[in-house]
C-alpha cells in the first residue's frame, strides 16, 4: 500500500531535489515545467499567495511518484476562494504527476488530500492531456477517489511533431507559405547578412552553464520594441511584472541545460527572437517577438522556420507553439492537442458551490451567444 509524505515548505523539499530529477527524466512526455527548478521558482516568485502541498509517494520499493500541488487564492465575480491544483498557472500547455507511475501517484496523493483536514475550497487538476500521456486518467482516479470531477476543456495547444525529416516536415506546408517565407528570406538577406543564433546550453552537469545574460537582455528588448510591449496586462519578456521571475528562472533553466533562445539578426543587428525551454526533445515556445519595424519583412516567420529546420537536424520530438493566436500558427502546426480540467467541487463548500454556478452560467451564456452568431 502506497504511503504519502505532504511538505509543505521549501526548505524540507530540497532534500527530494535529486529525486525528483530522476522521476521527472522517467515521465512520459514529460516537460520543464514540471522540473523541481521551476516549481521553486514558482512558488518563491509568489509565496504570500499560495501553500504548498507537495505530496511524495512511496511504496516498498521506495520513492515512486510526486504530486506537486499549491493552494492559491484566487479572485471571481462570486468573491474570493482557495484552489488546490498544479502550479502551472498557465506558463506552459501540459501538466501532471512527476514519475513512471502516474496511476498509482494519483490515486494515492488524492486519497491523501481526501482523508486531510480541507484548506480550499475548488480542487482544479487543470492543463491534462487527456488524449495522450493522462488517457483519462485523472477523471477515473478522482472518481475512484470520492473526489468526482467535472471535465471541461481548457485550451488548445498547436505543436509541430518532428518525427521524419525537415525536407518531409517543409514539403507538407501549403505552397504559397513556403513562397511568402522564400520570399521573407529575400528582403532580409537584402538588407545584410541574416543570420540565426541558437542558444542551448548543456548545463552544470556538461560544464556549460554560462547563463549569456547579453542574449537574454536583447530578448526583452526586443520584446520592448514589439506590439505586445504595449499590452496593459500583457505577460511578455519586458513586462516589469514578468522580466523578474524570467531572470531567475533562466539562470536555473541555464543550470539544467533546459534553455533554448534563438534569435534573428541582420548584420548582428537582432530583428527577432524565440525564448523556449527544452526538455528530452519536448521544445516549449514560451515567448516569441521582433521588432516591429521588421514585422513586414517576415522576421518572425523566418526565424521560426530556421528554428524548426535545426530542431529537426538536433532530433527535437516537439516543438509546442502553446496555445492562443491559434491562426497565426495554422501553417506551422502538424497537430492540435486540446487540454482539459478536472473540478471538484465539495458540496459542502458554499464557495465551491458559487464557483460552479458561475461557471455554469458563463457556459450558458456563451452558447447563447454562438447560437445567435450562427442565426
Amino acid at each position: 500500500m502506497p504511503s504519502v509524505q505532504e511538505i509543505n515548505d521549501l526548505t524540507t523539499l530540497r532534500h527530494y531535489e535529486a529525486v525528483w530529477g530522476d522521476l521527472l527524466a522517467a515521465t512520459p512526455g514529460a516537460s520543464f515545467f514540471q522540473s523541481y527548478d521551476w516549481f521553486v521558482c514558482r512558488v518563491t516568485a509568489a509565496a504570500a499567495d499560495l501553500k504548498l502541498r507537495v505530496l511524495i509517494v512511496s511504496d516498498d520499493r521506495g520513492l515512486i511518484g510526486i504530486l506537486p500541488l499549491i493552494v492559491s487564492k484566487q479572485q471571481r465575480r462570486v468573491g474570493r476562494f482557495r484552489v488546490l491544483g498544479y502550479p502551472l498557472s498557465d506558463w506552459g500547455s501540459l501538466f501532471g504527476p512527476i514519475g513512471p507511475d502516474a496511476e498509482a501517484t494519483l490515486a494515492a496523493g488524492l486519497e491523501h488530500v481526501r482523508g486531510t483536514p480541507r484548506d480550499w475550497d475548488v480542487l482544479d487538476l487543470c492543463w491534462v492531456d487527456r488524449d495522450h500521456t493522462d488517457a483519462g486518467l485523472t477523471q477515473r482516479m478522482m472518481a475512484r477517489t470520492g473526489l468526482p470531477a467535472r471535465e471541461m476543456l481548457h485550451a488548445t495547444t498547436a505543436q509541430v511533431e518532428l518525427g521524419g525529416d525537415w525536407v518531409q516536415y517543409w514539403a507538407s506546408r501549403k505552397s504559397h507559405w513556403r513562397t511568402n517565407v522564400r520570399r521573407s528570406e529575400k528582403r532580409l538577406a537584402a538588407q545584410g547578412t541574416v543570420r540565426h543564433v541558437r542558444f542551448r546550453p548543456g548545463g552544470s552537469a556538461c560544464g556549460d552553464d554560462d547563463s549569456r545574460w547579453d542574449l537574454f537582455d536583447t530578448c526583452v528588448e526586443l520584446a520592448a520594441r514589439s506590439w505586445q510591449a504595449d499590452a496593459e496586462k500583457g505577460t511578455t519578456m519586458s513586462h516589469a511584472s514578468v522580466t523578474p521571475l524570467l531572470r531567475t528562472i533562466h539562470e536555473a533553466a541555464v543550470r539544467r541545460g533546459a534553455v533554448d533562445l534563438n534569435l534573428l539578426t541582420i548584420d548582428d543587428r537582432p530583428v527577432a527572437f524565440a525564448y523556449n525551454y527544452h526538455y528530452r526533445g519536448y521544445v516549449y515556445g514560451l515567448r516569441m517577438g521582433y521588432d516591429h519595424e521588421a514585422c513586414h519583412d517576415g522576421a518572425g516567420s523566418v526565424l521560426l522556420c530556421r528554428t524548426l529546420e535545426d530542431s529537426f537536424r538536433r532530433g527535437d520530438r516537439i516543438y509546442d507553439l502553446g496555445p492562443d493566436y491559434l491562426e497565426c500558427k495554422r501553417q506551422w502546426w502538424t497537430r492540435l492537442v486540446p487540454t482539459y480540467r478536472y473540478t471538484h467541487f465539495p458540496w459542502q463548500s458554499p464557495r465551491a458551490q458559487a464557483v460552479r454556478l458561475g461557471r455554469w452560467v458563463s457556459r450558458r451564456v456563451r452558447a447563447v451567444t454562438k447560437d445567435r452568431s450562427i442565426v
